[in-house]
């Protein structure tokens, strides 16, 4: 067991014709009035402080005179067709207030920070280096979560919308005193979270690549768990990567699960999880299966970690299901067959029209 850590920096996955072709097909492939590269061409940078003082690990970069007229306008245009289709009515009452840079992670993003001067609300929207295993993470987030993802893609670009939420690990420092009920609800969340991570094999989802989205609720609070970071989508080869329970910055979530839950309950939080999957695969029938026609021939990871990956799956379902597996798409979508069998009336094979596995 090498532990829960990448084993090495992740190498971007280009986006090969296949998967640019489905992402046109339903509109996530635009031509952007601006590319990841022009943004590098800033002149300066000073570093991001929080409110208390601390590095964020951001730095907020500038242009030139003649470069930010241009920048501003092309992000203002970015960001209409993130958010209305390209729209440019709403341009008018729109101002880039800054735009900060993160040297940490594999794709290097940019973060736009947006005001409406009508009324000083404010949004985010980011730019980064396009990764197809991240394109298919979002694209299963959106499939398979309850939640609905926003990116578009141009060449080797990325735009994604901002998720909002108070990251994992400030959750857990600030929010976790709280009332019994409250925290029998978020040991729920983190049950159905670390379901759906795993259904789809998202890894890496330690406490500073998820948030939580909290709703007052009638009795207490309502807490969903949303992933932020899909550069782990099926990438790295054993099994405990993909299930955010092993991942020791998670212990105090987890710790609330031991005290609050018995095993039975545990059980039937995680079969209604794989119900609620199965519902939305029932419902976007036709995308999945083009998604995963795709996907299953795709050159996602390293043979080595296919194999791997393959074997712990294999012995954790008792099947040799995953013997024949040559890619990692192949591995995800047995996986998923494998895990949401018992939801369907009949055969995923059945539902999905493929026969890629059998």
């Amino acid at each position: 067991m090498k532990g829960n850590v990448p084993s090495k920096k992740k190498q971007l996955v280009p986006i090969r014709e296949p998967l640019r072709k489905f992402l046109r097909k339903h509109n996530r492939d635009v031509d952007l009035p601006l590319q990841y590269e022009d943004l590098t061409r800033y002149e300066s940078s000073i570093p991001l402080l929080d409110q208390e003082g601390n590095d964020t690990l951001w730095r907020t970069v500038f242009y030139s005179q003649y470069d930010w007229e241009e920048v501003n306008e092309s992000l203002k245009q970015i960001y209409a067709l993130l958010k209305t289709d390209g729209d440019v009515e709403v341009l008018e009452h729109l101002k880039i207030a800054r735009v900060d840079f993160c040297t940490f992670g594999n794709t290097k993003p940019f973060r736009i920070r947006i005001i409406n001067r009508l009324n000083d609300n404010y949004d985010h929207f980011y730019l980064k280096k396009a990764d197809a295993s991240r394109i298919y993470g979002l694209e299963l987030e959106d499939l398979l979560s309850p939640n609905r993802v926003t990116f578009l893609v141009d060449r080797a670009t990325l735009v994604e919308e901002h998720i909002a939420g108070i990251p994992g690990d400030d959750f857990m420092k600030k929010h976790l005193d709280d009332s019994n009920f409250n925290q029998i609800r978020i040991a729920k969340e983190f049950i159905k979270f670390n379901e759906r991570c795993f259904v789809r094999l998202l890894g890496d989802m330690r406490s500073y690549n998820y948030v939580i989205d909290i709703t007052p609720d009638i009795e207490g609070s309502q807490f969903r768990m949303r992933a932020i970071d899909f550069d782990q989508q099926s990438y790295e080869g054993w099994k405990s990567f993909y299930l955010p329970q092993y991942f020791k910055e998670n212990n105090p979530i987890i710790f609330l699960g031991m005290k609050h839950m018995r095993p039975e309950t545990v059980t039937q939080y995680q079969q209604e999880e794989r119900s609620l999957i199965a519902a939305r695969v029932k419902t976007s029938q036709q995308q999945f299966n083009e998604l995963f026609s795709v996907m299953v021939k795709d050159e996602m990871s390293e043979k080595k970690k296919i194999y791997s990956l393959s074997n712990e799956l294999g012995y954790h379902h008792k099947t040799k299901a995953f013997d024949k597996c040559q890619t990692m798409g192949e591995v995800v979508l047995t996986n998923i067959k494998l895990l949401l069998q018992k939801d369907f009336k009949q055969s995923i094979d059945d539902i999905t029209s493929f026969k890629l596995l059998k």
